[in-house]
């Protein structure tokens, strides 16, 4: 019986071991045979990475198809913080040491790389502001040596990457700098890349890097190209084993300029040189040195408004920012210690206009009720209430007409317009609704707001009318009211004490003092360098304000023009073109007889017929700003610089040579074929690009 049961039991122990190897057998077979090649896929799917294959960022050249901006091949060695995080932390540490010790680097600065900017613990120019996907660049333009010594001992570098990629190079042609024009670029952020994917743009992906500022902004989705994607196996570690298969990427198509290789070297050259001589020069007010903290000049053209050159002084290197800026390069570029070197003075320098102005107000006197041969006293001062506001040194002319107070650049004779319009129309300094056509003729010819130019950044300057004034006082009055209230010992100084009692009070009103200051372009209004070329063109021009652009073809790299950027009026000042040729009459008396003609002499008027107006704006605590305005029937140019004189005497030397440049000046005479240009004015054409789209050789080109 116990036999018979144990036999039994024997036979259900056999059956089911018989039963789980036919269903391992069955599920086998189900496997590798009738779903084999799913698995198969699946499995070499998993064993497959995608490479994106970044793109070559377009060129970036000049009229005459001189490059501005190029590229080059460098080695890069990136780790990849995907890989990374599956070591182990004692083989992560042992990798970023051996990296580090590779490259050149201290391990600390590699893992300061490697942190997103969020991260609590991550230091400013050092940390990743780039997708947290990307592999993260720890070094830029390393040995060939090292990057293939990466590459041979790979199974020493896991997540360690060295490979030949494009870097942005800037040739600078005739020793250019230009780095406010051109702009920088950086990586991608995570919230840009995730726009992009919202709308399905697949130019931009985690490796990129888009253009921060400057021309690289303005244009950057043209410039950047379409990436390709290469598909290569890895092993377990994400290591590549080989390739499987690639999309080319597309280069990014070229932008041709209207800006002027040559033209822009003199410019450069001419502020450079400019701010050092004014900081050897004596200021006669201060009893110093001048300070000549900083400066600018635009050249463009008069009929089209296109930029030919611009200059910013203190100025940077574009190419830091190539492979990565440092902290310390970074936090200098932001000091005001050093002048904010990322702030470009010509589109985003905010100064009162001083004398510079006047040819404004004087066509907003013409166009509201006063006569051409008006004339009106240039006495030494003139009284508004218990101030006297003085001439320049105190200098009296007698009475004179509109003309000869530019020529002389008249204070007192603008004083008397301002202080006329505010008594007959404003003085209730309550009334927010009071007209004045000095202000209205100001914002119409595009002051206090933005000129249009292509360059993402620019400052839109200030009109400090009564409206400004109240918005001010409405926005500090708490301030001045508590400065006020504390008392004379308090405040800091009796002037602070005094000014903070009076704009407690009334701040809001607008005086006689305010229209006064502002027919002269002095007090709060502010302008920018390229808002008074824009203004000037339109007087030039006969009205019309354009639209400043940097920007003039796009062209794909088959060398096939894909856009032309055409030159875009913003509209036209209301001013009888009467009065405006009137003015232009009046300024060329400033170059052959008034206060720009000292610095004009044996310079060919006749051949070269030069408008001009000099200024030297009053800043409080701080010296003169030296202001030139200049123009002919082809180009405006504009010179400032801040706490630097006076507008003949600090700028007058450097804008006449860089005329004599534009119109191949020497001695007397003017001989075009040795100007700048070939022409003087650049050609509507565009330069000619081959078939690979590559720039012909100008010989080639049949200028």
């Amino acid at each position: 019986m116990i036999r018979r049961r144990s036999r039994l039991r024997l036979v259900v122990v056999q059956a089911l071991v018989l039963a789980l190897f036919g269903t391992l057998l069955v599920r086998l077979w189900d496997v590798q045979v009738n779903t084999g090649e799913q698995y198969a896929a699946l499995a070499a799917s998993q064993s497959v990475r995608e490479i994106v294959v970044q793109p070559e960022r377009g060129l970036i050249v000049d009229a005459m198809g001189r490059p501005l901006v190029a590229n080059r091949t460098a080695w890069v060695v990136s780790i990849d913080r995907n890989v990374l995080r599956r070591m182990h932390e004692v083989d992560r540490v042992e990798l970023i040491r051996r990296a580090a010790r590779t490259v050149g680097l201290r391990p600390a600065r590699v893992q300061a790389k490697l942190l997103d900017c969020g991260h609590p613990d991550a230091v400013r120019g050092q940390c990743w502001n780039g997708s947290p996907h990307q592999p993260v660049p720890i070094a830029t333009d390393v040995d060939r040596a090292v990057a293939l010594q990466i590459l041979e001992e790979s199974e020493d570098f896991p997540a360690v990457i060295a490979e030949r990629t494009s870097v942005r190079d800037y040739p600078s042609p005739y020793d250019i700098n230009a780095a406010h024009l051109l702009g920088y670029l950086s990586p991608i952020t995570e919230s840009e890349l995730d726009q992009a994917r919202e709308d399905v743009d697949r130019s931009v992906n985690g490796a990129s890097v888009v253009g921060r500022a400057g021309i690289e902004r303005a244009y950057d989705a043209h410039l950047r190209g379409m990436p390709g994607y290469q598909r290569v196996a890895v092993d377990a570690m994400g290591r590549v084993l080989g390739d499987d298969s690639l999309i080319e990427a597309e280069p990014g198509m070229t932008l041709v300029t209207s800006l002027d290789a040559k033209v822009q070297s003199v410019v450069e050259r001419e502020l450079r040189e400019t701010i050092e001589a004014a900081r050897q020069t004596r200021d006669r007010v201060s009893g110093r040195n001048f300070v000549a903290d900083a400066g600018a000049v635009v050249v463009m053209e008069v009929k089209t408004g296109r930029i030919v050159a611009m200059a910013s002084e203190p100025t940077y290197d574009p190419g830091v920012w190539v492979g990565g800026i440092s902290a310390a390069e970074l936090d200098r570029l932001y000091s005001a210690d050093a002048g904010t070197p990322l702030l470009s003075r010509a589109t985003q320098g905010q100064m009162a206009p001083g004398s510079t102005w006047k040819p404004f107000m004087t066509a907003g006197a013409l166009t509201n009720g006063y006569p051409q041969d008006a004339r009106l006293a240039c006495s030494s001062s003139f009284r508004v209430g218990n101030r006297s506001f003085r001439n320049y040194e105190s200098g009296a002319y007698g009475t004179i007409g509109f003309a000869r107070a530019l020529e002389v650049s008249c204070n007192t004779f603008f004083y008397r317009l301002g202080y006329d319009y505010w008594r007959r129309l404003g003085s209730d300094v309550a009334d927010q609704g009071a007209r004045d056509p000095l202000v209205e003729v100001a914002q119409d010819f595009g002051f206090g707001s933005l000129t249009g130019i292509d360059i993402h950044g620019e400052a839109s300057g200030r009109i400090a009318d009564r409206t400004w004034k109240r918005a001010y006082y409405e926005q500090m009055k708490d301030h001045y009211c508590e400065v006020a209230g504390k008392g004379r010992a308090q405040a800091g100084s009796d002037f602070q004490y005094r000014f903070a009692v009076e704009f407690c009070a009334e701040g809001y009103a607008y005086r006689a003092g305010d229209a006064v200051n502002f027919s002269i372009g002095q007090g709060d209004t502010m302008v920018t360098p390229l808002q008074l070329a824009v203004g000037y063109a339109a007087i030039a021009n006969g009205g019309t304000l354009w639209e400043p652009r940097v920007g003039k073809a796009v062209v794909d790299h088959d060398g096939n023009v894909v856009k032309r950027i055409k030159p875009q009026a913003k509209g036209t000042v209301g001013i009888p073109k009467r009065h405006l040729r009137f003015i232009d009459e009046s300024l060329k008396g400033v170059s052959t007889r008034g206060t720009m003609s000292w610095r004009l002499g044996g310079f060919p008027l006749d051949q070269v017929p030069l408008r001009a107006k000099t200024g030297s704006a009053e800043v409080n605590g701080k010296q003169s700003t030296s202001w030139l305005a200049t123009y002919t029937d082809d180009y405006v140019v504009v010179m400032t610089v801040s706490q630097g004189g006076t507008g003949s005497g600090t700028s007058g030397p450097a804008v006449r040579r860089i005329w004599e440049a534009l119109y191949g000046v020497e001695g007397d005479q003017a001989d075009r074929s040795r100007a700048a240009i070939p022409g003087v004015v650049a050609p509507a054409r565009l330069p000619t690009f081959g078939e690979d789209g590559s720039i012909m050789p100008p010989t080639r080109r049949g200028r």
